[in-house]
């Protein structure tokens, strides 16, 4: 969007119309002219204020140009000139709001990145693998099968194992170091 700069000293002329007195009494203060004069006094001071808000420059200076338009449109409501500059101040702290709460909804709505998939090779590699530990672990004695799983499957510390299973500590420790080694030897087997 370009920008607006403000604009230069010249004063625009103002056409009247045949109701100028009534509107005049009603909206004291709230005519182009003073809009214009208020922009080109404020302009900088409302995108510093916009920019204390906003971290670039693009979206501080779309936010000062449409709160100008905003309060432009509603100047009939506008009746004392001198809440003009408090009008826009707010109506800058109020998109500014609105544009940082889009910009959040944004980031949450954006689409996570899908986890790294395997392929279909490694996928059936790991099945072979599985397939390969179970039958491992069906051909070792049972009590080196059960400390196996309870302690490396079910995550279980070694003292867990031996109470749950009635045994002594030291079995617990030598059932799972004869059990590695058979495994070891029963993977690295050809098949």
């Amino acid at each position: 969007m370009p920008v607006i700069a403000p604009m230069p000293a010249a004063r625009p002329t103002r056409i009247p119309n045949q109701r100028d007195g009534v509107e005049d009494a009603a909206a004291a203060g709230t005519t182009v002219d003073h809009l214009t004069e208020t922009y080109r006094a404020h302009y900088r001071s409302l995108l510093g204020l916009a920019a204390l808000l906003l971290d670039d420059t693009a979206s501080c200076e779309d936010v000062v140009q449409e709160a100008f338009i905003r309060v432009h449109s509603a100047r009939k409501r506008v009746r004392d000139p001198e809440k003009t500059l408090a009008y826009l101040r707010q109506t800058v702290v109020n998109l500014s709001r609105s544009a940082l709460r889009r910009r959040i909804l944004g980031l949450k709505l954006l689409s996570k990145p899908m986890p790294d998939m395997a392929s279909a090779e490694e996928g059936a590699y790991d099945q072979l693998e599985r397939d390969s530990l179970i039958k491992a672990m069906k051909g070792l004695q049972r009590r080196q099968r059960e400390v196996l799983v309870l302690r490396y499957f079910a995550d279980m510390t070694e003292a867990q194992v031996a109470e749950t299973l009635g045994i002594s500590l030291g079995s617990v420790k030598a059932y799972g170091s004869r059990g590695i080694a058979a495994l070891r030897l029963a993977m690295e087997a050809p098949a």
